[in-house]
């Protein structure tokens, strides 16, 4: 709604960012520099690997409720929600994580390489979070239509399914026998 009148009234944007309250905008800095601390290599515990996931999956299901909860449409919004997180676990669990990818078991640490990808879906669940709070301020009956409360609903399982998936094959690493947990090197 809001992304459709902003390309058939781009004048409407100022007054809508205008309106944004401020915490909101410190909310985006802070979790933009979250993203950004993905994107460079690093080392991190397996509790701290599923931090994102489970800080995300959260902030997913917080939008989902807080926009949703009232509406009729809200048990058929949680459905599309699981469908597309089970959906994304299971087509990115099996992929190969990611090269440079490694486990110590040792330190019971994990090696790994900078991304972008979480940056992406942080601010995916930001933009999606913010534009469907602006289109129920604007047209508070979205809450009640159910091709919009299905696709949003689709749209946060999708992010935290692909968090969830990316932290779960990484985690096979640190189940693998030692010697193929380690890269091959070679001779």
């Amino acid at each position: 709604m809001l992304l459709q009148m902003i390309v058939h009234q781009p004048q409407i944007l100022v007054p809508v960012l205008k309106g944004t309250p401020t915490w909101v905008w410190g909310l985006l800095a802070g979790l933009a520099c979250l993203g950004l601390s993905q994107a460079r290599e690093r080392t991190a515990s397996r509790a701290r690997t599923a931090v994102m996931p489970i800080a995300m999956t959260s902030l997913s299901l917080w939008g989902t409720v807080s926009a949703f909860g009232a509406s009729p449409m809200f048990g058929y919004v949680m459905l599309a929600w699981m469908f597309a997180a089970a959906v994304m676990l299971a087509v990115v669990t099996p992929t190969s994580a990611p090269s440079g990818s490694s486990y110590d078991a040792a330190t019971r640490t994990f090696r790994l390489p900078g991304s972008w990808v979480p940056l992406a879906l942080i601010l995916a669940i930001f933009l999606v979070k913010y534009v469907v709070g602006v289109d129920l301020a604007m047209q508070p009956t979205l809450s009640r239509d159910g091709e919009y409360t299905l696709v949003v609903g689709a749209l946060y399982g999708l992010s935290s399914g692909v968090f969830a998936g990316r932290a779960a094959r990484l985690w096979r690493l640190a189940f693998q026998p030692a010697e193929a947990a380690q890269p091959a090197l070679n001779a």
